[in-house]
């Protein structure tokens, strides 16, 4: 199943202002919990980064690359959600109906923008909203391969790849709980361990 919505790791980054970016990365991050005002809630999450040609890390272990920045989403395209409200002001136009009914992500991959950035009070850079290219500009193309990962199809090589706080978040959803599970299933042969089995445990 490909990564579609429907209705119903970033460090201290760059200055606030307006850039022109480039999306990179689409993680399917699965099914998550959570709660909010201390009311348990269960979605589906999403990680898009975004690349920012133009603005050029000088010092670290990435100097000479362009930053990136990210931000999470409920995958969801119903009215009020963000996702939606980005996607639109980044395409210029609202979903048609048909298009409601299931929009593959994996579209947005490479696609040009612009995104706000602004600055938490803890200093780090936030995307504060994306929007459309402005008419005759060209945005750079992409330093960085573009990366798309889909829990349901999962790719090890992918997965691998991703940084350890992305994998973690990743396999602490249902899907990935149960993806770990069944991979203890297999490497216990059969007739060895659990209760009932007969066994001798020691």
């Amino acid at each position: 199943m490909s990564l579609k919505v429907q209705e119903g790791g970033d460090f201290k980054g760059v200055d606030a202002g307006t850039y022109p970016a480039r999306c990179i990365k689409v993680i399917d991050l699965g099914t998550q919990h959570g709660e909010y005002l201390g009311i348990p809630q269960v979605k589906k999450q999403v990680l898009i980064t975004f690349e920012l040609p133009t603005e050029i890390m000088e010092s670290g272990e990435w100097a000479g690359s362009p930053y990136a920045i990210s931000k999470f989403y409920t995958a969801s395209l119903s009215e009020k959600a963000t996702l939606r409200h980005d996607l639109e002001a980044w395409r210029g136009r609202p979903f048609t109906e048909e298009e409601l009914k299931g929009f593959d992500l994996k579209n947005v991959l490479g696609k040009p923008c612009m995104i706000s950035v602004i600055k938490t009070e803890a200093g780090k850079s936030k995307i504060n909203s994306v929007m459309a290219v402005m008419k005759g500009m060209t945005v750079p193309e992409a330093f960085n391969p573009f990366v798309f990962f889909d829990i349901d199809e999962w790719d090890s090589g992918i997965f691998a790849g991703l940084s350890d706080g992305i994998k973690k978040i990743i396999m602490e959803s249902d899907e990935g709980k149960e993806r770990h599970n069944n991979m203890v299933k297999e490497a216990t042969p059969e007739g060895e361990g659990g209760e009932g089995d007969g066994g001798i445990p020691f």
